[in-house]
């Protein structure tokens, strides 16, 4: 089988990002050999009538679905959105996101209200993680988004999302 056909057949079956160094070990080929396979295979993405694309998000790469069919698919986003994202959790993960690092204490300020259990959903999501320790007194947790956040909204890094103050920014309440 070609080794083209072999990665994307691991992106598919894995859907997880993975790393060049996961995929060369998992394909038994050199990391040069699996960058040169990406790079072939993402301009085939693109130049195809397909549904999906090669994302690339900070270290790592992960097949997802083209952003212009989001339209037909944006019906069953909604239901799977409603299912699992509260109102509550959306404000939250949108201030994780444009603050990160970010504080407990200042999201509850933001919003004006606990946001325990919220952050907690959040974290067992996969969408909000844990970056560390505030040096200040009770060495509070920081919070911030993980690669899966970026998967699930489509972005590359954090500097895809959309400018505060703009219409663009609601984008977590479409998804």
């Amino acid at each position: 089988m070609h080794p083209k056909a072999r990665l994307e057949a691991l992106l598919f079956a894995w859907g997880d990002p993975l790393t060049e160094g996961e995929m060369a070990d998992a394909l038994s080929l050199r990391k040069e050999e699996v960058r040169s396979l990406l790079g072939e295979y993402a301009r085939e993405l693109e130049a195809e009538e397909s549904g999906l694309r090669l994302v690339r998000t900070e270290n790592s790469y992960q097949l997802s679905t083209k952003p212009q069919l989001f339209s037909e698919i944006s019906d069953y986003a909604q239901k799977t959105r409603e299912k699992h994202l509260t109102n509550a959790a959306l404000e939250t993960l949108s201030i994780v996101a444009y603050r990160q690092p970010v504080l407990k204490a200042e999201i509850e300020e933001i919003r004006g209200v606990r946001c325990d259990q919220v952050l907690k959903n959040l974290q067992e999501a996969d969408l909000v993680r844990i970056l560390g320790k505030r040096e200040i007194v009770g060495r509070p947790n920081v919070y911030g988004t993980t690669e899966f956040f970026l998967k699930k909204f489509g972005l590359e890094s954090l500097e895809d999302l959309p400018k505060e103050g703009t219409e663009e920014q609601n984008f977590l309440g479409e998804v």
